[in-house]
């Protein structure tokens, strides 16, 4: 009888905690927001790669999107995170996200043209990457502001669940939609998502800056950039996720890939895979929540990524592939859970939306720099090679990032300095 009634208790102890979502109204909007646009924007992010191989031909010219998106990127979330401190947040995602569903139109008529040109492309992808570092910092430090201090877990987890639901269903039927219907019906659904998600963003509250917040300046860039040099927990966290994806992040030539183990038909898939994994641990994360270990997630989690995608390199057989694809997306997601708890645990209001600049950095220039270097890496030894080499060298890169910065595997929630003045200076309930 005892172990009857504690078998229900002990799997709904693994079921996400929804306690962000019952206590916060914005929460939960942002949360059917980001749902909304991120199916848009992954039918965007798989049409746009195979859009450009199929005009060039080349895994080079399909890697260089990275190098394209990388330099706006760069200057536009630096310049995004001192603008999340300075202004009104709900504005600043409501104007990225109207810029984000214009440039998804040009791709539209783009690709509506008798002979689509390569160049708006990469202008596009440019400036969808100037956009996003824009609004990042915002929806990231708005988190933080609207969720109670012992919830910030919990939300991480939920907006992964949102974010991968986004990447299963959008690569999958991207996948479908290019291949029976063409690029254009694809970045037609990719606006209408924009339009409907910027209907959502004008319900949002509105969310203004402190009091005494200082206009977007260099000097407020620089006082969040040694605020973050200044703390090894914050710099372990950024070092070993650029570290990681520059390594190990071989999704922009998955549809060479798909090419050498003759599997045409799992594009969508591979695209997929990843998120399928990171839904699983996401569906069972409610252990999550009792944890105060983070950076023990960080480590292991990229280290669990690094493995399974040298893994997935190594074998021949595309199911295999899959599998490893998938293990790769769940150490991700543990890794990114760590993270993000990290982040909004222990950094000041004050400095929340800077260092959201630098945290979006820290998890976008790693991706667009890894693009380039899968993408050139597999012109030269070969895709598979590409990918294999990358992940040991993942491995490797995130074991010395922990060595180097021992106070990451030690961060504890319940006695880290940091994470205890903002606890105590969090609200505690919205």
């Amino acid at each position: 009888m005892t172990s009857a009634t504690t078998l229900p208790a002990r799997l709904s102890a693994l079921l996400p905690d929804l306690s962000p979502w019952r206590s916060s109204a914005d929460f939960r909007l942002l949360w059917v927001q980001g749902l909304v646009t991120y199916f848009g924007s992954f039918m965007a992010l798989i049409a746009l790669p195979l859009q450009i191989k199929e005009l060039t031909g080349s895994p080079l010219a399909v890697g260089a999107m990275g190098a394209v998106e990388l330099v706006p990127l760069v200057v536009f979330g630096l310049y995004g995170g001192a603008l999340a401190d300075s202004a009104d947040r709900r504005k600043v995602i409501l104007g990225t996200e109207a810029g984000l569903g214009l440039l998804a139109l040009v791709l539209l008529v783009n690709a509506a043209m008798p002979d689509p040109m390569l160049w708006p492309l990469y202008l596009v992808a440019g400036g969808v990457s100037a956009l996003a570092g824009l609004q990042r910092p915002a929806l990231d430090s708005l988190i933080a502001r609207i969720v109670p201090h012992d919830q910030l877990t919990a939300a991480a987890a939920l907006n992964s669940l949102r974010w991968q639901f986004g990447a299963i269903t959008g690569p999958a039927v991207a996948g479908l939609v290019v291949a029976y219907a063409g690029h254009a019906t694809a970045y037609t659904v990719t606006v209408v998502t924009f339009t409907v998600s910027v209907l959502l963003c004008l319900r949002l509250a509105p969310a203004p800056p402190a009091e005494h917040a200082r206009k977007p300046s260099l000097r407020g860039i620089a006082e969040g950039a040694r605020y973050a040099w200044s703390r090894p927990v914050l710099l372990g966290t950024y070092a070993i996720d650029l570290a990681a994806m520059f390594f190990a992040f071989p999704n922009t030539i998955f549809p060479f890939l798909a090419d050498e183990l003759d599997a045409e038909w799992s594009l969508g898939l591979m695209y997929a895979a990843g998120s399928v994994g990171s839904l699983v641990l996401g569906l069972t994360s409610g252990w999550t929540s009792r944890v105060r270990r983070h950076g023990l997630f960080v480590v292991f989690g990229a280290a669990a990524w690094g493995l399974a995608i040298a893994a997935a390199g190594s074998f021949s057989n595309v199911w295999l592939v899959l599998v490893c694809l998938a293990v790769a997306g769940a150490g991700d997601m543990l890794s990114g859970l760590g993270r993000s708890t990290i982040w909004n645990q222990t950094i000041p209001e004050e400095l929340r939306g800077r260092l959201a600049g630098i945290e979006v950095l820290s998890y976008s220039v790693g991706p667009q720099l890894g693009q380039v270097r899968a993408g050139a890496m597999a012109g030269w030894t070969g895709t598979r090679s590409a990918i294999w080499t990358g992940g040991v060298a993942c491995v490797a890169s995130v074991a010395l990032l922990a060595a180097a910065l021992p106070k990451l595997l030690t961060y504890d929630s319940e006695t880290d300095a940091d994470a205890v003045r903002r606890r105590q200076s969090s609200p505690s309930g919205v």
